[in-house]
C-alpha cells in the first residue's frame, strides 16, 4: 500500500506490519487516520515503537476508530472503565487466558472490533505476543470444509474464564452478575474487507450449536490445532513504549509468559465492534 504520511513495513507475508512516522500522542489528521486504518485492514495487526502516550491520549487514539468498549468483568483502571491494566510480575501465578490463542471478549454479542495495547514496562527478554491471521486459517481449508463450517454457529461464554481470572461477582458491566454469552457463526465476514475468517477460540468458545458433544469437541479441536499453524502467524518482540493494534474480527493472539519473575506492565483499550455475521 502507498502512504504519504506513514511508513509501513510488513512483518510477514500474511499478517503484521510495523508503522513509523507518526506520534500517537498527537491528534491524528484525517490523512494519517485513513492510512493507519487502511494499514490495519490490510495487515490485520499493526505495531508502533517509541510511543509515550498518557492514558487520555491512548483513549483519544482509540476513539478515532469508534466508541470505546467496556470490558464486562475486568477491574477499572483508577476508576476508568475504558482502560484495562495488563500486568504480570513476581507475584503473578498466571496470565490467565492470555497465554492461549484467543479473540478478545468474543462472548459479547458485539465483540470489540480491535484492541490497542501500550506496554510501558517489559522484560529484557521474553514476553513476545504471537498473532495469527484467521483469513489465512480459513483460506487454507478445503472447499468441502469451508462449505460445512459455513452453515454452523458456536456458543461463546465468558463465565469460566472471567471467574477464574477476576474472581468476583457484583462488579460486572451490566450490574446483574450476568457473564456474556453469545452465539456466533464459525465463519464470519469482515464488515470492511469482505473477507471470511474463522471465529472460534479456545478461551471463549464452548460448543457448536446443534451437534453432539463428541462431534463438537472433535471439530473444535481440529480448528484450534489448525489455527495454531506457524505459517499463519507473526511474532512481535516488545520494547518499552511499544503499541500493538489488532483487528479482533480477523485475528487471534497469545501472550508468552516466559519472563517470570520479571515485570510486564501496560494498558489496553478496545474499540466497539458489531455483531459477527
Amino acid at each position: 500500500m502507498s502512504c504519504e504520511r506513514i511508513q509501513v513495513m510488513p512483518l510477514s507475508p500474511l499478517i503484521g506490519a510495523e508503522i513509523s512516522g507518526v506520534d500517537l500522542s498527537e491528534p491524528l489528521g484525517n490523512q494519517e487516520f485513513q492510512e493507519i486504518h487502511d494499514a490495519l485492514i490490510t495487515h490485520q495487526v499493526i505495531f508502533f515503537r517509541e510511543q509515550t502516550m498518557t492514558l487520555d491520549e491512548h483513549k483519544a487514539f482509540g476513539r478515532r476508530f469508534g466508541k470505546l468498549h467496556v470490558h464486562p468483568a475486568a477491574p477499572s483502571t483508577d476508576g476508568d472503565q475504558d482502560v484495562v491494566t495488563i500486568h504480570a510480575d513476581a507475584n503473578s501465578t498466571s496470565v490467565s487466558g492470555g497465554q492461549m490463542w484467543h479473540t478478545d471478549v468474543s462472548a459479547d454479542e458485539e465483540p470489540p472490533m480491535g484492541s490497542i495495547l501500550h506496554l510501558k514496562q517489559v522484560p529484557e527478554v521474553g514476553g513476545d505476543t504471537l498473532f495469527a491471521s484467521m483469513y489465512a486459517a480459513y483460506e487454507a481449508l478445503s472447499n468441502e470444509m469451508k462449505n460445512f463450517l459455513g452453515g454452523l454457529k458456536a456458543w461463546h461464554s465468558s463465565e469460566k474464564r472471567h471467574k477464574a481470572r477476576y474472581g468476583h461477582l457484583g462488579q460486572l458491566r451490566d450490574g446483574l452478575n450476568t457473564y456474556p454469552k453469545a452465539l456466533h457463526p464459525i465463519v464470519r465476514t469482515h464488515p470492511v474487507s469482505g473477507k471470511r475468517a474463522l471465529f472460534v477460540n479456545t478461551v471463549f468458545t464452548t460448543h457448536i450449536e446443534g451437534l453432539a458433544k463428541f462431534e463438537s469437541d472433535a471439530i473444535l479441536k481440529f480448528l484450534y490445532d489448525h489455527i495454531a499453524t506457524p505459517e499463519f502467524q507473526c511474532r512481535f518482540r516488545w520494547r518499552a513504549n511499544s503499541v500493538a493494534f489488532w483487528d479482533n474480527r480477523c485475528t487471534q493472539h497469545r501472550a508468552l509468559w516466559d519472563y517470570f519473575p520479571d515485570t510486564r506492565h501496560g494498558y489496553r483499550v478496545a474499540v466497539c465492534g458489531d455483531k459477527p455475521v
